[in-house]
């Protein structure tokens, strides 16, 4: 057993306490990874705040990035020191799901109460979405990372993890954007600017970004978006379709976890459009639509789950966009926060004004 440091969750709604845990060496398939950055994604507040329930004391955060400093015996593609993406997609590789090419939705279940960290005691301590990287260093199955070239950031790369999978994978994957056609996206934060740019990289003919705030509008304007609706507007969905000309959208995509957006989204649909569900909202809360209307017009509503990302395919083939030129990282960091500044990290991300807070480990 090693003692590192991590951010542990104690109590659902209160600040996370940096404290000594114990972490085991990796068996079987399973690679240690030391991470040298990680995100705060507002999945991970949310399991802090107890809106999906879980497991406590736990350790979160699972959009990272890192070297590998050990693999287990049966571990396969990796090497010590080889830079790689950190991601919570634990996939077994052989269940339905995962056999069908959704490795995303695999079946097999896990039990991260009994991973590899413990408490300094010995006690039970949870590996939070299969990960627990608000950490100095994780051991995840091999087939949860992506082996990167070097001269990539890990302060950049990290984003790969979560937030850049999920939104361009919402357009290309799971929506199957195609050229010329109509994309509106709802919430202009970290998820929602990389469905904006995925949605620009499809060759989407109006990519309209819908937000509160006319600074997160502005923002998705260099992301590729044609223009910019705010959501306080009385009927923000008639001044997308005039954006569009004329047209409606033939997928929305509604990257926040609020219940208005989805009450709101089918208005923005054309015929045989889709709403694609990215953003979460707490459980328990519920949206509402009618559904004769999707009925007579032909229209759907999609999930779209780390969008339905396949890692081992994109996220090389974004690192290659990423190096091109042609998929925007370094402007996603908002700012970078040292490990004993994650609750201020936090803080900074629920008030809405970042894009992405980085905590940076040395």
């Amino acid at each position: 057993m090693q003692t590192i440091k991590a951010a542990i969750c104690h109590a659902f709604g209160q600040p996370l306490t940096v404290e000594d845990i114990q972490i085991r060496a990796p068996q079987g398939s399973e690679v240690e990874v030391t991470i040298d950055a990680v995100a705060v994604c507002q999945s991970d507040i949310s399991y802090a705040e107890g809106a999906w329930g879980g497991t406590l004391p736990a350790v979160y955060g699972h959009e990272a990035a890192g070297r590998v400093t050990a693999t287990g015996p049966s571990a396969k593609g990796f090497s010590v020191g080889d830079p790689v993406v950190v991601t919570l997609i634990r996939s077994c590789q052989s269940c339905p799901t995962c056999a069908s090419g959704h490795p995303v939705n695999c079946t097999t279940r896990y039990d991260s109460t009994k991973g590899p960290i413990h408490t300094l005691g010995g006690g039970t301590l949870d590996q939070g979405l299969a990960t627990g990287a608000f950490a100095e260093k994780v051991v995840v199955e091999a087939a949860q990372l992506v082996k990167l070239p070097d001269g990539i950031a890990p302060d950049v790369a990290c984003l790969l993890g979560c937030g850049v999978i999920t939104g361009v994978g919402a357009v290309v994957n799971t929506a199957g954007l195609r050229p010329g056609q109509v994309a509106v996206v709802i919430g202009a934060g970290g998820v929602g600017l990389n469905a904006v740019q995925g949605a620009h990289l499809a060759g989407a003919a109006h990519v309209i970004a819908v937000d509160m705030t006319q600074d997160k509008l502005d923002g998705a304007m260099a992301f590729g978006a044609t223009a910019g609706i705010l959501a306080t507007a009385e009927t923000p969905w008639k001044a997308a379709r005039k954006a569009s000309g004329g047209r409606g959208a033939d997928a929305v995509f509604v990257t926040v976890g609020q219940v208005a957006a989805y009450d709101t989204a089918p208005r923005y649909l054309a015929p045989r459009g889709k709403v694609i569900v990215v953003g979460m909202p707490h459980s328990g809360e519920t949206a509402r639509y009618e559904p004769v209307v999707m009925a007579a017009l032909g229209q759907g509503v999609q999930a779209s789950l780390m969008g339905d990302t396949v890692i081992s395919r994109d996220i090389p083939w974004m690192v290659e966009l990423y190096q091109q030129g042609r998929l925007k990282l370094d402007e996603l960091v908002s700012a970078r926060w040292r490990l004993d500044q994650i609750n201020e990290a936090i803080a900074d991300t629920k008030s809405g004004a970042a894009r992405r807070n980085v905590i940076v480990m040395r």
